[in-house]
């Protein structure tokens, strides 16, 4: 018979910018088998004024045998409501940690790929009071209500024309489903991964 019991845990995640200038807040999920390290420096560019949060799945694996190269996870499907809870209660504490620091105007969250679920969930769970979603190439998860807006709110669903994980009659439904519960959508010519130019012009709207 199965058992648990809670423990403390490490968990990692990277910082860029400067507490002191920024006025706004972007949490940042890698995808599957990416690290928080290299992931954030996809953001390097981004304004002054943007302290860039990138937390790192908590289970690590070696990408290629039993040793080389590593990356992280966000869950598998293996007890993956207990995965949910941890998640959602470790990001919130590093939520508020940050902002005893300092105050910010914008809260946003930003999931790519596989940490897009990661980073829905969390964004609705009610814990944090952050004020964007941008979900990157990532399928909103099943077991999350979808939200009831009938106007557009201002959160954002993105992705490459030429994003080899989705062929193009599954990007239309997938745009198609993203605009019915209320995100605005957009498109860059570029395949799986973060384009800095749509991001910018993204967040000079919100």
């Amino acid at each position: 018979m199965e058992h648990k019991f809670i423990s403390q845990k490490n968990f990692r995640y990277q910082i860029v910018g400067n507490i002191e200038k920024a006025t706004k807040l972007i949490f940042v999920f890698h995808g599957y088998g990416q690290l928080a390290e290299f992931f954030i420096r996809k953001f390097k560019e981004l304004p002054e004024n943007y302290l860039v949060v990138a937390p790192e799945g908590m289970h690590r694996f070696y990408l290629n045998g039993t040793s080389g190269r590593v990356g992280a996870s966000w869950m598998t499907k293996d007890d993956r409501e207990s995965d949910i809870q941890d998640n959602i209660h470790w990001l919130s504490q590093l939520f508020e940690e940050i902002n005893q620091k300092k105050k910010f105007e914008k809260s946003i969250i930003l999931g790519f790929s596989q940490g897009g679920a990661t980073a829905a969930r969390w964004f609705f769970s009610g814990k944090i009071n952050a004020n964007q979603l941008i979900l990157w190439a990532s399928v909103f998860p099943p077991d999350l209500e979808k939200p009831e807006i009938k106007e557009k709110s201002s959160n954002y669903f993105v992705i490459g024309d030429n994003d080899e994980y989705y062929f193009e009659h599954q990007q239309i439904e997938e745009i198609e489903f993203y605009q019915k519960i209320g995100f605005q959508t957009k498109t860059f010519g570029g395949k799986h991964d973060i384009e800095i130019n749509t991001l910018l012009s993204i967040l000079k709207e919100i």
